[in-house]
């Protein structure tokens, strides 16, 4: 993998990259759907094709569980399982064990948890999270990591990022030892550190710090959005961008909303991923220029115009408000395939305009227009 810093915003920090992999170019910043157990929920690989979307993230967590890594392994890799030709993310499945509080019991060697499907018995390490990431043969792989909620003590806050850099040294050796063993897969893999230390700026800072020390190609700030105000968690997004290098891509986890991805691309980041497009999707609540509408509301039952009347996606093109309300009133699998395809449409064509906005170095303004329409 190489990142390629190709220009920056003059009135911001946001920087114009592209980051080259086996299985084709991702230009920065991106968002990234989420596709957890090898589909973005609602919508084909022809959508995702069709919408421009770049890369798409699946979760190790779940994929281990059902159908099983060595499955997909003997059938090709997640690539060909998915049939997915574009470049793939797997996350560690880190997040989705430790959001599991009653499910697991960390100890230092990795964690054992329950099954969520079937309530069976399972462990997890850095090893292990590894071992399943190089047989799914994902593009970009991230180290195992520990998260730990937003309300906790600070002394165990610290044992968490301390065992998260003990674990980020760990994956980096079992991936050498993958590799060693003839495990890899035929493309080349890359894995990013994610840095914790919960909402302590100085402890983020140092993890931070000694993460680099670790030589990642990548990395990424983990364990936010996860409860925590807004404000504070902006805060230690930027105490965490000041101990990045320039020259490797910065990735921020589970983030955010359209104006947020706007205000971390300012400061300086390149890599997104968030369920809440394809979530929302599903719950009937679609973006527009200048916030939301809520399909189900009984004031677009008759209502023939677009969800968004300056958006180009074929939704916007075919389809009625009051139509996709009744879609959605009536329980219909359509339903959540146009609202999902729009939505993704609006993420991923707003990083295109942020992207166009940093190459003509007029983010700051772009941010204003964008800010305006929201409060309008």
């Amino acid at each position: 993998m190489r990142f390629q810093l190709v220009s920056q915003d003059s009135t911001t920090k946001a920087r114009l990259g592209k980051i080259d992999t086996d299985h084709g170019d991702i230009t920065t910043p991106v968002f990234m759907p989420v596709g957890t157990v090898g589909t973005v929920k609602a919508l084909t690989q022809e959508h995702l094709e069709a919408l421009g979307a770049e890369i798409i993230l699946g979760n190790t967590y779940h994929l281990y569980l059902r159908p099983g890594y060595k499955v997909i392994h003997r059938l090709g890799g997640l690539h060909r399982f998915m049939s997915w030709p574009r470049p793939l993310l797997t996350d560690s499945g880190g997040f989705q064990i430790f959001s599991q509080s009653g499910l697991r019991t960390v100890q230092e060697e990795g964690v054992v948890f329950r099954s969520h499907l079937d309530g069976s018995s399972h462990f997890l390490s850095p090893e292990k999270s590894i071992e399943i990431q190089v047989a799914l043969g994902s593009d970009i792989m991230m180290a195992f990591d520990q998260c730990p909620a937003y309300v906790q003590e600070s002394n165990l806050v610290r044992e968490a990022m301390e065992r998260t850099l003990r674990w980020a040294k760990r994956s980096k050796e079992a991936m050498a030892n993958c590799y060693q063993q003839g495990l890899n897969c035929p493309h080349k893999q890359w894995m990013f550190g994610i840095g914790q230390g919960g909402t302590d700026l100085q402890m983020r800072s140092e993890c931070i710090e000694r993460l680099v020390n670790l030589d990642f190609p990548g990395y990424a700030i983990g364990g936010l959005s996860v409860g925590e105000p807004r404000d504070l968690m902006f805060e230690v997004v930027q105490q965490s961008l000041e101990g990045l290098p320039i020259n490797k891509p910065r990735y921020l986890m589970g983030v955010g909303s359209p104006h947020e991805l706007l205000r971390y691309v300012a400061m300086g980041v390149d890599m997104f991923d968030c369920v809440l497009p394809t979530r929302n999707a599903r719950n009937g609540y679609l973006f527009v220029r200048g916030g939301h509408i809520v399909i189900k509301n009984a004031c677009y039952a008759e209502d023939e115009r677009p969800i968004d009347l300056e958006c180009k996606c074929i939704v916007c093109r075919r389809y009625s408000r009051a139509y996709l309300r009744h879609l959605y009133q009536s329980n219909e699998i359509l339903s959540a395939t146009l609202n999902t395809y729009h939505n993704l449409y609006f993420y991923l064509d707003t990083i295109r305009q942020i992207r166009d906005a940093i190459a003509s170095c007029r983010l700051r303004d772009f941010i204003r227009e964008f800010v305006n329409q929201e409060d309008g």
